[in-house]
C-alpha cells in the first residue's frame, strides 16, 4: 500500500535551517509528483512546495520562495525539504503528500517550531 513517512524537524532558532525528510513506498516514485504542505494552528493546509515527475520541475509557495528548497533521491524513494532562514511564521506541522491513481496519501506530519 502506498504510504508516505515524515522525518525531521523540531524546534529551531528564527534564521536557522532545517530538513525534513519523507519515505515513500507502494508506489513507482519515481512516476509521481510528490507534494509539501503545512497546517498551523487555527489555519487551513498550505501547499508549500511540489516537485513534478519525470521532469522534476518545482512550485513553491511565495511566502517560502527563494528559503526553501524541495529535492528528491530516487535511488533512496526519498523526498526531502530543505528549509533555510526559517521564520516563526513557518512554524506549522509539515505533510509530505503524493497524488496515486486518483487518490490522494498523506503521511503523519512532523512539527517544526520557529522560535528563540
Amino acid at each position: 500500500q502506498v504510504q508516505v513517512v515524515e522525518s525531521g524537524g523540531g524546534l529551531v532558532q528564527p534564521g536557522g535551517s532545517s530538513r525534513l525528510s519523507c519515505a515513500a513506498s507502494g508506489f513507482t516514485f519515481s512516476s509521481y509528483a510528490m507534494s509539501w504542505y503545512r497546517q498551523a494552528p487555527g489555519k487551513e493546509r498550505e501547499l508549500v512546495a511540489v516537485m513534478l515527475s519525470p521532469g522534476g520541475s518545482t512550485t513553491y509557495a511565495n511566502s517560502v520562495k527563494g528559503r526553501f528548497t524541495i529535492s528528491r533521491d530516487k535511488a533512496k524513494n526519498t523526498m526531502y525539504l530543505q528549509m533555510n532562514s526559517l521564520e516563526p511564521q513557518d512554524t506549522a506541522g509539515y505533510y509530505c503528500s503524493v497524488l496515486v491513481r486518483a487518490a490522494r496519501y498523506w503521511g503523519q506530519g512532523t512539527q517544526v517550531t520557529v522560535s528563540p
